[in-house]
This record gives C-alpha cells, structure tokens and sequence, in this order.
C-alpha cells in the first residue's frame, strides 16, 4: 500500500477512523486527528483509534495493543468503551488476536476483553467509582448529577423528561472547578427495572450516538441512588443497545462493534495537515 492504512469502525453509531501503526511510525498530531474527523474535511468520525505494540510505547501491559484513542477535537482520553470493542473487532480480523479472550492496554490502564460467537464483545471496564454529586445546565434548564469515575470523568443526571427533547447541539454548562479536565455529560431516562435510555454529550467531541464510558456510568449511577450493591441493565442509546453489570470493584459492556471501510490516506493530505 502506497499511503497511509486507515479503516472505519462503529459500536452502536459511535464511530471511529482506526489507524494500523504496528511500529509506532505515524506522527499523530492534534491538527491532523482533528482533520480525520472532521466530516466535510476528513474521513469524520467521533475518534481516531491508532493500533500500536504497547512495548513500543513503553507501556506496561499484559496485552500486546495498546489503544492510542484520541477526541475529535484533537485531544487525548483515557478510555473510550465503543472504540475497545471496535479496536478489537480490527484486530480479530486483521489476524492480530489469539482467541477469543486477551487483552487491550488503555491510558486508563489494562481492559480483558471476549470476542462473542455472534461478533459482540465484552469489555472488562474496570471499577466505577462515585465521586460526588454536581449540576449542569442546558440552556436555561438545571440538572443535578451524580459525577463517576470510569477511567474518564461523567456527570449523570437523571430526568422525568423525555431526554430526546433536549437540545445538545451546544455544550452544557457544568462546574469547571468540579471537572478542570473536562467532563462527559450523561442525561437519563428510567424505563422499568434493568432498562435505561440515555443521551450524552461528550468532553472534545459534542453529542455522540452512544458512549461507552457512559453507559457503564448511568448504570453505576442507577445502582449507587438505588442503594444496590450490584446491577444490570440495558441501556439504549441513539446508535443501538448495550448490556453493562455494575458490581464492587468492576463492569462489563457487552454491545456491537462494526468495521464498514478500509482505504488509504492521501499522503500529501497528511503532509499537509500536520
């Protein structure tokens, strides 16, 4: 291949430009994720997912890939539990997995992962943690929220509100002092026991169809005001349905991921957009 290896991915419409850099070669800046996914300029995309050796990064793992995920707008997050699972349909297909269970490296350290007969996945996503209660606004309409921790920030509030009538096309206000990296912004509807639908808007990126981190968050959020030790739910969101549990000390999230195009980038385009 004469330019640069690249394909697109999605977990329940939250979508994603992968690119193949086994050697850690590929100078990635902010400017030219930005312009990956950037939908008139670009490819576009929620995300840049880059395929890279831990050991070359110098990242200790027990997992040979490391997930090199970065937002829209350039900047670098944690974690991101739509993009695992895409990362790791990528690698089953492309040969780079042995079986059906190992092991993806992340910023927010290592996610066991489990390749289903249907081509779901399950991702390990770590402990997810309550940090406190805050308030965000959405235009002139406040909403209190519980703040958890899943590797990134979250704000989940829950609403009597139809959270498909919220206008999310410009950030919700939230306390800076509370969240100085930023936060994702989770608005949820219950609608019965284990059954949630949810709407987000997320840090560097705008309203998403779906969040990973933040179904694994409004479940753990449901569990905590509760007052459960345990829980599982479907969660809907605008791209498609999860699963996640919430117990002490771990999740899961069990959902689709999809690879629908592969191609080169020009190379005078990635010159040009450094």
């Amino acid at each position: 291949m004469g330019g640069i290896e690249f394909l697109k991915g999605h977990g329940t419409q939250n979508d994603f430009v992968l690119l193949p850099d086994p050697a850690a070669r590929l100078d990635l800046t902010p400017a030219r994720v930005a312009a990956l996914c950037d939908r008139q300029r670009g490819i576009g995309a929620d995300g840049v997912l880059r395929v890279v050796r831990a050991a070359d990064l110098g990242v200790e793992s027990a997992g040979v890939w490391f997930m090199d995920y970065r937002n829209a707008d350039g900047s670098i997050a944690e974690m991101c539990g739509n993009g695992v699972r895409v990362f790791v349909r990528y690698l089953v297909d492309a040969g780079l997995a042995d079986g059906p269970e190992f092991v993806i490296a992340t910023r927010a350290g290592d996610r066991p992962v489990v390749v289903r007969p249907d081509r779901t996945v399950t991702v390990q996503m770590g402990p997810a943690t309550i940090t406190g209660s805050s308030v965000t606004m959405v235009g002139e309409q406040s909403f209190s929220g519980v703040a958890v921790d899943v590797g990134n920030p979250h704000l989940v509030s829950f609403t009597e509100d139809d959270v498909a009538g919220l206008d999310l096309r410009d950030q919700p206000a939230y306390d800076r002092d509370f969240f100085p990296e930023g936060v994702n912004l989770e608005f949820v509807n219950a609608l019965g026991e284990g059954h949630l639908r949810m709407r987000v808007y997320e840090r560097g990126v705008g309203e998403t169809r779906a969040c990973g981190t933040g179904t694994v968050a409004v479940v753990a959020a449901a569990q905590h005001l509760a007052g459960l030790e345990s829980a599982e739910s479907v969660v809907d969101v605008p791209g498609g349905r999860v699963v996640v549990t919430v117990a002490p000390g771990e999740s899961t999230l069990t959902g689709p991921a999809e690879i629908v195009a592969k191609g080169e980038l020009d190379e005078t385009w990635w010159a040009a957009n450094a």
